[in-house]
């Protein structure tokens, strides 16, 4: 099948289906077809893109639209002049299960997936005038579904395809209600939320619309018997009824398609629209779905409105002029949101929401017949049939203007739905604040003002007028929600009114709070409490989202005017302006909140900013924050722990700046000289006399091999402060141990300076001099003899003699007559021990001369049967070496040996001398020499326990070539 145009309007094509309203909204196609027919349409039917045509020669054409090529051609088991023409045509909205209808009430089921339709015999003699399929829409069988006859009869029926033969199609057959007025011209089934054994059915006659709720029965098994019957026995139908009924006037109920405007996630539990046509008009409204059944009647007929047919303009004469007399409606089918009729040989299409009229086209030629209008409700494409032709009524944009007429009826959230360009959202969104205005409700009027472009200082004007502050605020948000992130100024100026709105708003409600009145009649002071959090929570949410909108001065400011101080603080935090909260608290002498803001801090500048200050009033506190800091400059802190040092009297274990110091120092390992000078100078100028603190210090530096102080400026502070032990040690670790001793001596600590003395690296001559200086001031303090007598013998490296020009003239020398027996006494064993040394040396000097000249007269015995230690042959047989360790060796032997182990150098020497004297035939002086080189280099000493022999650890004793047997035990 091919489509073309045969009004004269350009079929719409996808590139231009978007908003266009130049576009037609109804355009008439003619379907051109590409097969011959030989007899006249009867019925037709369209489902899912499927196609079914009846000829009257009771042929059936099945014709997929997505593939216009593939058509079925179904002949009925019978001649039509047995079972009559075909009247009607059923095809269920998936297009699965076709029901024949015949002139003589023969029907015929056909599936899909067959080609040879099944006489229902249990439907014999049944003049079908409608059918309600499922509405789970099944595929493989038709499940329970209701059959309205021409008798006013339903029929409930469950159809399932059988390839048996004399297997009935139906499984069961019952009559389940009977109308009184005529025909079933119409049924629809649809399911209810809330439980799946709720239904509703609708029946409609020409003279009455029946709508039917409630709850269904249930079986055992399913197809086994009717659900139904159930529904009709026991619930009581909404009737509407037409009165003045013209029987020869069509009737057609028709249901809307599955929308695709506002899909559903659950497509029962979409809404649909029924219309029902009738001798007086047409009858349409909404089919409301509710779990509550018992008014759902009631409901769906109170909202429904009649389209009278006066409303349906006449056609027109020959002349151009309208005929008097009304046209007759032949066939009725819904869109989406209109309504249209076929209303001889024209297509009527009326807005059902406003009853306008929106297409009026002259589709049939004169005396041309029709067989009507069809729906398919699952592709939402709409058809016109003649006993010929085929048209397609192609709808674009169909829901181009309702956002008008929804509006116009003040329903604007409805309106704001189908509003899809801004100026149709703006255009609903202004009328819609203009009606919540002036029924009062300002606050739903502020958003949506905020959504449309009504004028800024209008609705702000409006809101200050009425004295809607609330309102101006929500507005406010809004617009701010809604302005361009590049509208800078813009969004800085509202979002700054609105901390404006917010600070008022609060003292409000305190004000309130603290006078104890109440705001409204509605109201009181615990829901004003309950208000002022709100609004705080509003005004927190609201300086957080928008904080980059915020000029920090300016609110700072406005708020500081309130009074405000927990919302200052929040939005100083917010924005991260950690100095103004600290400096807030600290102007306040506030100081565990101020601690409560540094705890959360890591800009170290913010810790060197306050640190002085809060080191002078909370410093075990701030310590303690300090020490959780990773990124910390001590160097830059020191001038607070000075301050507090200079103020503090607090005794040095309990000294926070030594603690953290030395924190850095133990923890971090800090190098800076500055945290070391800091806290040497804290040491030493403390009050206290006890320096053991300071010196702990200054060894722990010299134990770790470390001096990251400066030895100068620590020196220079300790002498100041007379810290001597320290001063002597800083000497000592400089190497400098004289003055180290000599500071020792001035202050009387003559311990100490022994101890200087004695644990001096330095060589015996300067220890003999430190210690001489320690003796001088022993002696010039000593009372007696005897106490420069016991450092003597304390100290072993002076003696009497170097001490005695330190004691005075007047003393007299029987006072060490002792003593100096005592060094006289040592002297001469010391004499007597070096007489015998020299003794000793003398001997060693005659034996070696005795045995050098016994070097000449040594000589080795050689056995007949010797052998060569490196070959294994008769010694004898040629000239050899013999070793004082009796090893002896063949001459070659033996050099091969000491070139093998011998170096690089030492064996191309021998090879050298070896060619020499090799090539040598005359002896003289030369071959001498040679001879006596190489018998140098060659015997020079053993190679199996000389030095040589070393080199050989790493070689196996026993070699590829030897026996190993001789080696076995």
């Amino acid at each position: 099948m091919a489509f073309e145009s045969s009004t004269g309007y350009a079929a719409p094509s996808a590139s231009n289906l978007d908003l266009d309203a130049s576009l037609p909204m109804f355009n008439i196609e003619r379907v051109s077809l590409q097969f011959s027919i030989s007899s006249d349409f009867v019925a037709a039917a369209v489902a899912n893109n499927v196609l079914i045509l009846a000829l009257s020669t009771g042929r059936i054409l099945r014709i997929d639209l997505d593939n216009p090529q593939d058509i079925d051609d179904i002949d009925l088991p019978k001649k039509a002049s047995e079972i009559g023409i075909i009247r009607r045509l059923f095809l269920d909205p998936s297009a699965s299960h076709l029901i024949v209808a015949t002139t003589l009430a023969e029907n015929y089921y056909l599936h899909a997936q067959s080609r040879v339709p099944k006489a229902l015999s249990r439907l014999k003699g049944v003049p079908i005038e409608s059918i309600s399929w499922n509405p789970s829409q099944p595929t493989a069988s038709t499940r329970e579904i209701l059959v309205g006859a021409s008798d006013g009869n339903i029929y409930e029926v469950y159809i399932e395809p059988s390839s048996e033969f004399y297997r009935r199609e139906e499984r069961y057959l019952k009559g389940v209600y009977k109308t009184s007025d005529g025909p079933v011209i119409g049924l629809w089934t649809d399911l209810v939320p809330g439980k799946p054994d709720l239904r509703r059915v609708i029946i409609a006659t020409p003279g009455t619309f029946l709508h039917f709720a409630g709850r269904i029965g249930r079986h055992g098994s399913e197809g086994s018997g009717s659900i139904f019957s159930k529904l009709f026995e026991t619930e009581s139908a909404t009737v509407h009824e037409i009165s003045n009924v013209t029987s020869s006037a069509p009737s057609v109920l028709s249901i809307s398609p599955e929308t695709s405007d506002t899909p559903s996630l659950d497509p029962t539990n979409t809404e649909r629209v029924f219309a029902w046509l009738t001798s007086q008009g047409v009858l349409h409204g909404k089919l409301y779905l509710s779990s509550d059944t018992s008014d759902l009647g009631s409901r769906v007929l109170a909202d429904s409105k009649m389209l009278p047919r006066s409303q349906v303009p006449p056609s027109q004469t020959a002349s151009g002029r309208p005929r008097k007399s009304q046209d007759a409606v032949t066939s009725m089918i819904l869109s989406q949101w209109h309504i249209l009729q076929l209303v001889e040989g024209r297509i009527v299409a009326i807005n059902r929401l406003d009853d306008t009229i929106v297409l009026d086209q002259v589709v049939l030629e004169p005396g041309q017949s029709a067989l009507g209008l069809v729906a398919d409700i699952k592709k939402n494409t709409y058809w016109l049939f003649t006993t010929q032709e085929i048209f397609e009524i192609v709808i674009t944009d169909e829901s181009r203007d309702i956002w008008k007429i929804l509006l116009k009826a003040q329903q604007f959230d409805a309106a704001s739905q189908y509003a899809k360009t801004s100026y149709q959202k703006d255009s609903v969104a202004t009328a819609s604040g203009d009606h919540l205005v002036g029924k009062g409700q300002y606050l739903e009027a502020a958003v949506v003002y905020g959504r449309s472009t009504k004028p800024f200082e209008q609705v702000a004007l409006t809101f200050i007028d009425k004295g809607e502050q609330d309102a101006l605020r929500k507005y406010l948000l809004t617009k701010l929600a809604t302005l361009k992130k590049s509208a800078i100024m813009q969004r800085i100026m509202v979002a700054t009114w609105l901390i404006e709105l917010y600070m008022a708003k609060l003292n409000t409600l305190d004000d309130t709070i603290t006078t104890k009145a109440e705001l409204s009649e509605s109201m009181n002071t615990a829901e004003t409490q309950d208000r002022l959090s709100v609004i705080r929570k509003e005004y927190q949410e609201f300086v957080t989202k928008y904080k980059s909108d915020l000029d920090r001065k300016t609110v700072y400011e406005i708020i500081s005017s309130h009074g405000r101080e927990e919302e200052l603080l929040y939005f100083a935090t917010v924005v991260n302006d950690y100095n103004y909260v600290l400096a807030y608290w600290v102007q306040r002498e506030r100081w565990q909140e101020s601690l409560d803001v540094l705890k959360k801090q890591t800009d170290p500048e913010i810790f060197y900013k306050y640190s002085s200050v809060l080191m002078a009033h909370v410093p075990i506190e701030l310590i303690e924050i300090m020490m959780r800091q990773a990124n910390l400059e001590a160097r830059k802190l020191i001038p607070a722990f000075l301050n507090y040092n200079k103020i503090t009297k607090a005794p040095l274990e309990k000294n926070q700046a030594i603690r953290y110091l030395l924190f850095e120092i133990n923890q971090h390992q800090s190098t800076d000289a500055a945290v070391h000078n800091t806290i040497i100078s804290i040491y030493a100028s403390h009050p206290t006399t006890d320096e053991s603190a300071l010196l702990s210090y200054l060894e722990g530096q010299s134990i770790a091999h470390e001096q990251n102080y400066d030895a100068d400026f620590a020196l220079r502070l300790c002498i100041q402060h007379k810290r001597v032990q320290s001063c002597v040690h800083i000497y000592s670790s400089m190497g400098q141990y004289v003055q180290a001793v000599d500071l020792a001596i001035k202050y009387d600590e003559v311990e100490l300076a022994s101890n200087v003395a004695e644990r001096s690296e330095t060589d015996p001559a300067l220890r003999k001099k430190l210690w001489l200086a320690v003796a001088k001031k022993v002696i010039s303090q000593s009372s007696g003899i005897k106490t420069a007598i016991e450092f003597l013998r304390r100290v072993n490296l002076l003696r009497i003699e170097d001490l005695i020009p330190f004691f005075p003239d007047f003393v007299v020398i029987d006072d060490f007559k002792e003593e100096i027996c005592n060094a006289l006494e040592d002297y001469s064993r010391k004499i007597d021990e070096l007489k015998k040394e020299m003794d000793e040396s003398e001997d060693t000097a005659a034996h070696i001369k005795t045995d050098i000249k016994a070097l000449d007269q040594r000589y080795a015995i050689v056995e007949p049967g010797e052998r060569c230690y490196a070959c294994g042959l008769p010694l004898l047989a040629r000239q050899f070496f013999v070793f004082p360790c009796q090893h002896a060796f063949h001459s070659d032997c033996l050099a091969r040996k000491v070139v093998e182990l011998a170096g690089i150098a030492k064996g191309k020497r021998i090879a050298e001398l070896q060619m020499e004297v090799s090539k040598s035939v005359s002896v003289g002086p030369k071959r001498e020499n040679a001879i006596k080189e190489l018998d140098a280099l060659v015997g020079s000493s053993c190679v199996l326990c000389s030095e040589l022999a070393v080199r050989l650890i790493d070689e196996p004793f026993i070699s590829a070539t030897d026996d190993i047997e001789e080696w076995a035990l």
